[in-house]
């Protein structure tokens, strides 16, 4: 157990740095390493996708805490935006649970492997939301948008940065409070995700010791007691080490994660 616990321990700081580097979410890093660190230890194929999804959506409900505290009090977060989107996040992350439990592994895997591809893409060419001038989205479209974003947040245990972040922009929000306001969305989409995701693997008979539905506690502790510290060094080192070339080789490190997830499940 503490050999364990110290591996996520590593993982929790690696997904800190990450996220701090490139400002996106540790669910990127966090899923595709657990799936693989789960195989090692012999859990089962039915169970570890679902677990390493549900694990990563845990840990972002205590990560997205403290990013939260920090926009607000910079005044970024737009909170009028937040409460129609986080309406629909809720539903959406529900119903997202519910569609990836009716999925086997193999086919979570392949989803998660091309959405990995998708960004990896948009890492290595630099492609950016337009910042154009314009009507901000109505409170309908927000809900709407919100339950696509919740959706598919919860199937591939990430935040919804990645989703969030340009659709505000392209809806005319300003950038700055884009990120703020994403990064707020990120605890209804991580408290319904893991939430649901207790109750849907609760009792399941492929799921291993210390497992709390589909969440594993061990790879929980260590990533939440390491990451939110790291995620603090990768923002410092953002500032001071070439950004360009460190997308790029997380990009090819992404590409290369989707396609062994895509080709290892078609083989």
């Amino acid at each position: 157990m503490l050999l364990t616990l110290l591996m996520y321990l590593v993982l929790g700081a690696a997904a800190g740095v990450t996220a701090g580097l490139f400002g996106i979410g540790g669910g990127l890093l966090i899923v595709p390493v657990l799936v693989f660190s789960f195989g090692l230890q012999g859990i089962s194929p039915e169970v570890l996708t679902h677990m390493a999804v549900a694990t990563s959506l845990a840990t972002i409900v205590v990560t997205s805490a403290s990013s939260i505290l920090a926009h607000h009090r910079l005044g970024a977060v737009r909170w009028t935006l937040f409460r129609p989107l986080a309406l629909g996040i809720l539903i959406g992350a529900f119903l997202g649970v519910k569609t990836a439990g009716q999925l086997e592994g193999e086919v979570l895997q392949m989803l998660i492997g091309c959405f990995a591809l998708v960004v990896a893409v948009q890492m290595a060419v630099g492609v950016k939301p337009s910042q154009t001038p314009g009507t901000e989205p109505s409170t309908p479209s927000l809900g709407v948008a919100g339950g696509v974003i919740g959706w598919a947040s919860a199937i591939f245990g990430i935040g919804g940065g990645t989703l969030t972040v340009p659709y505000l922009t392209w809806r005319h929000v300003r950038i700055q409070e884009a990120v703020a306001t994403s990064a707020a969305c990120g605890l209804p989409i991580a408290l319904m995700g893991a939430f649901t995701n207790v109750i849907e693997g609760w009792g399941h008979e492929g799921l291993v010791e210390w497992s709390l539905g589909f969440v594993y506690l061990p790879a929980f502790a260590g990533i939440v007691l390491t990451s939110p510290f790291f995620a603090r060094l990768g923002a410092r080192w953002a500032h001071s080490l070439p950004a360009p070339v460190l997308r790029r080789i997380f990009a090819v490190f992404l590409a290369l994660v989707g396609l062994r997830f895509i080709v290892g499940n078609l083989l």
